[in-house]
């Protein structure tokens, strides 16, 4: 299959290339090869142009490397010379061989389509076939042309097309499946002579009318819109993922409000009886295990849950491992490398980074632990703080099973707290504290007796003085 994707997209008026921005989370020209190998495609051919660099980067990335093919058209000459500048790719293909053409910034054509589509093109005489759509409102595309039996004679761009023509409801939507012997005779016969000087593909459909004409097959609109400015990338999202939550809500996830959820393309699976809050948004690769509970406002972007999870409101999480039944937040950030073990808590403005907390752990709230590996059952209190950056390095504090770390306690990495110790509130830990011990650091508290009173007498009597002033 070849995908047309080396378009300027001056209308997106960005610095990054236009089939790189995301639908759902993900490229829209990923979108279109995801289709194409679904559908059965061997061989899938992008053809860039504009920052084609950075296109193929992405696509080796998400695909692996040379998986995808590239053709680079490397002067923009129209949807014609797009397709001839990939012929030298299919060169050892047999003329009989069905060639599938796909445009790179539309990304909702469903691999379902692009088999009819084939399916078509084997049936047809002339060895053609393309999807037509009627749009919702009047638009630039070109317009399907018929004689009075029926038989599609041509298309015709919008910038060729008389009033008359304009007024045709039937018109392109840009994908299409040719014999490739055909492919490669009639696209040495195209010329530029049209008002915008290019190359067009649809002039191929003219040279099939004379071997009986193309097969067009109806699409709606919403499968095959294309992507032009930032309102289009918009309205596409949108359906994207009304989509993408439909299906999950049919395959048993309850969305409480599904027009304030945001579900990436690539996220999954998600478990039996999970539970989405308003506001939630399951990005990247992010896994859900049966009967997770994600609550209002929480961001979880390449999280994998196990099941029983509950995230309360307004937790943000990434590159995070949840265990069974552990509970988030609220107000929990688990920020990269965290992985919080079965039945372990964190709660209100916790902040874990490269953290194992194990079974039974819990900090409860006002925590920042970062580069530790905290035992199974320990308790930290509120205010602790291992201190893992010195300005230069990070180091790693480790506190074993079933420690206690009292409120307001600063670890001072590299150290270790012992099994089953205790740290007192108000204690900074700069030395390893052994199994079983206490370690304390505060000032003795020294009180002294009628200071207060003092204090308030003094304190009235120069108030006294400088209102008599």
């Amino acid at each position: 299959m070849l995908i047309m994707a080396a378009g300027l997209g001056t209308r997106m008026k960005s610095d990054q290339a236009k089939v790189l921005h995301r639908i759902a989370g993900r490229p829209m020209l990923h979108w279109v090869v995801t289709a194409a190998r679904a559908a059965g495609a061997d061989r899938v051919i992008a053809i860039l142009g504009h920052k084609s660099d950075a296109v193929k980067a992405s696509l080796d990335a998400s695909f692996g490397a040379g998986v995808v093919q590239v053709a680079l058209q490397t002067e923009q000459r129209g949807t014609g010379h797009a397709v001839q500048c990939a012929l030298p790719a299919v060169t050892d293909e047999a003329d009989d061989r069905i060639v599938v053409i796909l445009s790179g910034d539309a990304p909702l054509l469903g691999s379902e389509r692009i088999a009819e589509l084939v399916a078509a093109c084997e049936a047809s005489p002339a060895g053609m076939a393309l999807l037509s759509t009627v749009p919702p409102r009047p638009m630039p595309y070109g317009r399907l042309v018929r004689d009075p039996g029926g038989k599609l004679e041509r298309i015709v761009e919008h910038a060729d097309a008389t009033d008359e023509q304009r007024r045709i409801q039937d018109t392109n939507a840009g994908f299409y499946a040719v014999r490739l012997g055909a492919l490669r005779e009639d696209l040495a016969t195209l010329r530029a002579d049209n008002a915008k000087g290019e190359l067009y593909l649809t002039d191929l459909v003219a040279r099939a009318a004379a071997r009986g004409g193309a097969t067009a097959i109806d699409a709606p609109f919403a499968e095959v819109a294309g992507i032009n400015d930032r309102v289009d990338l918009a309205a596409v999202d949108a359906a994207a993922r009304r989509r993408i939550n439909e299906a999950w809500m049919r395959g048993g996830v309850t969305l409480i409000d599904p027009a304030t959820t945001y579900i990436d393309a690539d996220v999954g699976p998600l478990g039996k009886d999970v539970w989405l809050a308003p506001n939630v948004a399951l990005r990247g690769k992010t896994t859900l295990g049966d009967g997770v509970r994600i609550d209002v406002g929480s961001v979880l972007t390449d999280v994998h849950v196990a099941e029983n999870v509950h995230v309360k409101p307004y937790s943000v999480l990434s590159d995070t491992v949840l265990g069974p039944r552990a509970e988030i937040g609220p107000f929990t950030h688990c920020r990269p490398g965290s992985r919080i073990d079965e039945d372990a808590r964190l709660g209100n403005f916790v902040e874990t980074k490269k953290t194992h907390l194990m079974a039974g752990a819990k900090a409860n709230h006002l925590a920042y632990l970062g580069d530790a590996s905290i035992g199974a059952k320990a308790n930290i209190g509120a205010g602790t703080i291992t201190c893992n950056y010195d300005g230069v390095g990070k180091y790693q504090t480790t506190i074993e099973a079933g420690a206690f770390i009292g409120s307001d306690s600063q670890l001072v990495a590299p150290v270790t707290v012992g099994r089953d110790a205790y740290v007192g509130s108000g204690t900074t830990v700069t030395k390893d504290v052994p199994r079983g011990a206490l370690a304390l650091t505060r000032v003795k508290q020294v009180n002294v007796e009628g200071w207060a009173d003092r204090f308030r007498e003094a304190n009235a009597k120069r108030k006294k003085t400088g209102d008599e002033h």
